[in-house]
């Protein structure tokens, strides 16, 4: 950018002197303010864990909005169990083992989240950009909290799928607004590892809800199916509640052209004054990257700046379009590519095989419900890895060696049950062994393509197309789980081991 080009960056005349100081300097010729600087910037603390304990407020931010996270996992984590709970298909007898066509309503059933996250997520791009990331988040947690009432008061089988859908929205836009509002917050030292927060809270809410579905299957009423319902709407309240109290994300407030509230955002999630050569020098990089992309949108699209409504909606539809056109189709091929393979490694098709793994070994339902819950603590243990790995070993690392590990972990397993599935009481031994191996890749999972997808849609696109880029590539996530709900039952019923 030329020096001219700079003057919309620069701070008014009531500006403080000391923070003019340190921003700007004058120039001979122009009489105008420009960066006084060239210079490397200092980190604000230590990539890793160390650099947690030097960034607590925003950590606390970054982990306050990860609950959104929680949400997801836990309502994933609830419907694992309840489905099979005979006070549940008592009430709704249209999906019991049995009834014809149980098999189908039973997958609508669990796939109406699928396609409402969709949808969420798909939405949550153009709600995050005009209202902000922090009352997008707001609206989602409210509609979440929405379906949550309607599917514990749910009276029969239409009323639940509808209050499925409904809380699916909710969902689908939290997944795609947290990390976004993650990523912006966060200095760019320990941004990875707080990334992770979003992986991590989810694995969280399975595991919690897990137990409490696992504890609560013994009351005799409706309660039993009910109370977990219930127990959703409190951390969805919290959240919606408390993020009014957050700062807005600093490149938000920025890109609206509110650049004095962006430096005090910026300043207090740093904790530090607002005249910190630091801050001073990111703020500076955050307009700058903003007038950058406000300049390359106007010399796209030269003939929508009237600010006319339909030069803005049609400004909306084009903002969509340049996610696919040049300078942003890899990003794009990035984002939702990544999103594929998290769905089609395999997760799914091991968590959906591992019941009947566990039940043709001899294990009763009491105990099979524990191993499930296990492997869901493994897949927790492998993403707490990612706090520390995330930044001190990149992205890309973690997911070459991940791939490697899970493939093996593939291999034994379609090896063993391929050779001694039809009789694991005679092959004890090996059936334990690929039980092992089943939480080798639940660890191996976790601690790689788990937290990283959810990381690195929000780092890789423009500040201009950043919220419909990440929102492009977890809706495509939405999508890829709804094929796999599909074809996953299928595909390990006709071919075994061959999945």
């Amino acid at each position: 950018m030329s020096r001219e080009d700079a003057v919309p960056l620069m701070s008014t005349a009531e500006d403080d002197d000391d923070e003019n100081a340190l921003l700007h300097t004058d120039d001979a010729d122009t009489g105008r303010n420009i960066h006084p600087s060239r210079e490397s910037h200092e980190p604000y603390c230590e990539p890793g864990l160390s650099g947690i304990f030097a960034s607590r407020y925003v950590v606390l931010c970054a982990a306050f909005a990860a609950l959104g996270g929680l949400l997801f996992g836990y309502d994933q984590g609830v419907v694992s169990v309840i489905l099979v709970e005979p006070q549940f298909l008592q009430r709704f007898g249209r999906i019991a083992d049995g009834v014809p066509g149980a098999a189908f309503w039973k997958g609508l059933a669990t796939a109406m989240i699928t396609l409402g996250a969709f949808l969420g997520s798909l939405c949550q791009g153009f709600i995050a950009d005009k209202y902000s990331r922090k009352y997008a988040i707001v609206m989602s947690a409210g509609i979440f909290i929405l379906g949550s009432a309607l599917q514990t008061a749910a009276v029969n089988y239409d009323m639940l799928v509808i209050a499925r859908f409904i809380g699916g929205i909710g969902i689908g836009g939290l997944s795609m607004v947290t990390p976004l509002f993650i990523s912006e917050i966060s200095p760019p030292e320990i941004r990875g590892t707080l990334l992770v927060l979003e992986e991590l809270s989810i694995v969280t809410g399975i595991v919690i809800a897990f137990w409490i579905t696992y504890s609560t299957q013994w009351i005799e009423s409706e309660w039993a199916w009910r109370l977990p319902f219930l127990l959703q709407m409190v951390p969805g309240l919290v959240l919606g509640i408390g993020i009014v109290f957050l700062p807005f994300s600093p490149r938000w407030l920025a890109a609206k052209g509110r650049d004095r509230e962006a430096l005090d955002s910026l300043a207090k999630l740093r904790m530090l004054p607002r005249t910190d050569k630091r801050v001073q020098l990111e703020w500076y990089d955050i307009r700058a990257e903003v007038a950058m992309q406000h300049e390359i949108v106007v010399e796209m699209h030269p003939s929508l700046q009237d600010d006319s409504i339909r030069s803005n909606i049609k400004l909306e539809l084009a903002a969509w379009a340049d996610c696919f056109g040049p300078g942003c189709w890899r990003r794009t091929h990035v984002g939702v590519g990544i999103m594929f393979f998290q769905q089609f490694v395999g997760i799914n098709a091991l968590i959906y095989y591992s019941p009947t793994l566990f039940q043709t070994m001899g294990l009763d339902h009491r105990m099979q419900l524990i191993m499930s819950g296990v492997l869901n603590i493994m897949q927790l243990v492998g993403v707490s890895t990612s706090i520390w790995t995330m930044d001190y070993c990149g992205r890309r690392p973690l997911l070459l060696w991940g791939s490697i590990a899970m493939f093996v972990c593939h291999a034994v397993v379609a090896g063993l049950v391929g050779n001694y599935g039809k009789n694991w009481p005679a092959h004890r031994a090996q059936g334990w062994t690929a039980v092992a191996f089943l939480l080798a890749y639940m660890v191996s999972f976790g601690a790689s393509w788990g937290p990283v997808p959810w990381a690195l849609p929000s780092e890789i696109f423009p500040s201009s197309l950043r919220a419909k880029g990440v929102a492009i590539s977890t809706c495509s996530n939405w999508g890829f789980n709804f094929v796999i709900g599909l074809i996953t039952p299928p595909l390990v019923e006709s071919t075994g081991y061959g999945a």
